[in-house]
């Protein structure tokens, strides 16, 4: 398949590109979760591409995409832009390729994802306030030194490369009736439906977006729906869909669900919690689909593509104390009290003796609207769950203690 290629590709291109990349890129398991299968009410089967060296699906079309180089495309080298997975996947490979490499990333791309891109070898352009911008400098430095374009998704070799996933799923699971997939630009569900449809027709697929980047479904379903905004999932926050891709899912892909933040929030939290596996916004939007539409899926066989599991480690921490106060296993009060030797120590008890745990302690004599006399004790507690957390509450409501506050609840 040529860089100028603009037919999607075939099963036996999939079916080669699984011969080429075998042994490169990791086979990553696909398997059956009990727990979450029960919560969302079908049989979910997971498929761990987070598991991949550089944690994403993104290798397997960027190594089949460099394997179909001429000698002389590879001498001459490879241009890309990404702020993340394509880029580190493109790098990893063309590094161990020995092929020159040009990464193009946006000004805002975070240090560590250029660090590792650098890492691979890659040679690193910070250019662009935009992807859009980014991706017209890498076509510019392609162009001016002869170097060949890898598109992150709008080429049949790249879709190829990712179709390999629906091959591994289908053989691993063959009874799986319906595939769940995240979109961005679509190469991945443009490569997963041509696969999982020619060796199941009777198989359904369904795309995931976020409600703040819906723009294959626009597209698709001739909506206009804005796409702008910050995102849990960075990796499919894409506003103009493949030229190829977006055929492909009209043909083959049955619909595409919009997912909100909080729901991707809490996916990461759950696959985190119960499968004791780190995904990224984007690998968490098809079991985020999953369980925010119950009646699509009430008792299919379903698998879902994790992916991804490049999260930085910052916002994970920030989604895992965030998706804790939502249940209410951490909640903040704030209470007004005499300022005086033991009363602190009664509230400690008090909450103790509801079987709460206190995590931290703000005491504060500097409130103006108040008696010297008195302080503001703000209290951020652990508790097992919402109704625990009402419990705790209550026990110092009956011990005379006001709540004034309880802002972070």
């Amino acid at each position: 398949m040529s860089a100028e290629n603009k037919t999607p590709p075939t099963i036996d291109d999939i079916r080669a590109a699984a011969h080429r990349i075998a042994g490169v890129v990791e086979r990553t398991p696909t398997r059956h979760s009990t727990t979450l299968s029960e919560i969302a009410g079908c049989d979910i089967w997971l498929k761990f591409e987070n598991l991949q060296f550089t944690s994403s699906f993104k290798e397997r079309g960027a190594l089949n995409k460099l394997l179909s180089l001429n000698a002389e495309q590879r001498k001459r080298g490879i241009a890309a832009m990404s702020a993340g997975n394509h880029a580190q996947g493109v790098a990893y490979h063309a590094g161990r390729l020995g092929i020159p490499t040009t990464i193009v990333m946006p000004e805002f791309t975070p240090f560590i994802k250029v660090k590792h891109t650098k890492g691979f070898g890659a040679r690193v352009v910070l250019e662009g306030a935009t992807l859009s911008e980014s991706f017209t400098r890498a076509n510019q430095i392609a162009q001016s030194e002869g170097l060949t374009f890898v598109h992150p998704y709008d080429d049949p070799a790249v879709m190829a490369g990712t179709g390999t996933i629906a091959l591994e799923m289908l053989a691993d699971a063959p009874d799986l009736d319906t595939l769940v997939v995240p979109i961005g630009g679509g190469g991945l569900i443009g490569g997963i439906a041509i696969a999982a449809k020619a060796l199941k027709p009777s198989i359904e697929i369904y795309g995931v977006q976020t409600l703040a980047y819906p723009s294959m479904y626009d597209v698709v379903k001739g909506a206009d729906l804005p796409c702008s905004g910050q995102s849990m999932a960075e990796g499919i926050a894409v506003k103009a869909p493949g030229e190829i891709t977006r055929k492909v899912v009209a043909e083959l892909v049955r619909d595409i669900l919009l997912v909100r933040e909080d729901e991707i929030e809490h996916s990461i939290a759950s696959l985190l919690e119960i499968e004791k596996t780190v995904v990224e916004g984007a690998g968490a939007a098809g079991f985020a689909a999953v369980t925010g539409n119950p009646d699509v899926f009430k008792g299919r066989k379903v698998g879902v593509v994790l992916s991804g599991g490049n999260i930085d480690m910052r916002l994970l921490s920030n989604v895992i104390l965030r998706e804790m106060t939502r249940e209410g296993r951490m909640f903040f009060v704030s209470i007004e009290i005499d300022d005086r030797p033991g009363v602190l120590a009664r509230i400690a008890s008090l909450i103790g003796e509801a079987g709460g745990n206190i995590l931290d302690v703000n005491h504060n004599r500097m409130i103006m609207e108040s008696s010297a006399k008195s302080a503001m004790l703000g209290l951020l507690i652990e508790a097992r769950d919402n109704d625990h957390a009402r419990e705790i509450r209550a026990h110092l409501e009956g011990a005379g203690f006001e709540i004034r506050d309880e802002g972070r609840k």
